[in-house]
């Protein structure tokens, strides 16, 4: 079956590598900083034939390249909360986040809680600090207006850029520029202190990430009124191959203590 790009009226892309309109979940997937839906694809031949694979793309790349970037933190986050995930809250989903995507995540299942609006049954998030001390933990994360030598250092250390892209100036071009706006929107995030969502949630790190993973557990335990669980993985802030692409597991298995 071929995958489908799901275009919402306010111009936002759900893309679906293996579609399954009768499983009975969804998995909603929101990428890092500088990142697309691309990491995230191969999880559709891994997760089980009850779950499908959304990923949402975000404004700027992809089948949004010309859409502009989003302006602040705000906007992304109700960019994600109004185009994508109310068109894919016709089943039970479960929301998930990585690095950047995680305060994403974060913000998106508070705000539906707001709203009133159809909330994930489980959030997940992987490979970010609690969204209240974000500006407190010491990273190596670039910043906005660094040079272009600097970012796209930094993304072939963090292996975010392969040999392949960084031998292409025009493809570097548009990596720097997509890792510089995301950047912008990630420095005016600032966290509503109280901020809480209700549902269970999972909390995933590298055992070689730049946080301890003591203070990411107990910044993250919290945020929320459900169960909770955190649980350290091997490797660095993309962990290893072989644990990314089995993390889906992780993703869709229930939070210890969680109602059924």
């Amino acid at each position: 079956m071929r995958a489908t790009m799901v275009q919402t009226e306010a111009g936002a892309a759900v893309h679906r590598p293996r579609p399954r309109p009768h499983a009975e979940r969804v998995l909603v997937c929101l990428s890092y900083c500088g990142g697309g839906t691309a990491p995230f694809r191969q999880w559709a031949d891994v997760l089980p034939d009850d779950t499908e694979l959304a990923l949402i793309c975000y404004p700027g790349r992809e089948s949004r390249f010309n859409t502009p970037f989003a302006r602040d933190w705000t906007d992304l986050r109700d960019d994600v909360v109004r185009a994508a995930v109310r068109c894919l809250a016709d089943r039970p989903y479960i929301l998930f986040g990585h690095s950047m995507g995680s305060w994403v995540a974060f913000e998106t299942a508070a705000e539906l809680e707001r709203l009133g609006l159809a909330v994930p049954s489980a959030l997940v998030v992987s490979g970010g600090v609690a969204p209240g001390k974000r500006h407190e933990v010491r990273t190596t994360v670039p910043r906005s207006d660094d040079s272009e030598e600097a970012l796209v250092r930094w993304m072939r250390d963090l292996g975010q850029m392969s040999a392949v892209v960084a031998n292409e100036p025009e493809l570097v071009k548009i990596a720097v520029d997509l890792l510089r706006a995301d950047l912008a929107v990630s420095e005016s995030y600032r966290f509503a202190e109280g901020s809480r969502v209700s549902m269970p949630l999972r909390v995933l790190y590298g055992t070689e990430d730049a946080a301890p993973f003591a203070d990411v557990e107990r910044h993250w335990r919290p945020l929320t009124e459900g169960a909770f669980q955190a649980v350290e993985l091997p490797g660095g802030h993309f962990y290893t191959p072989d644990v990314w692409s089995r993390l889906p597991q992780w993703c869709t298995l229930p939070v210890p203590g969680a109602a059924p």
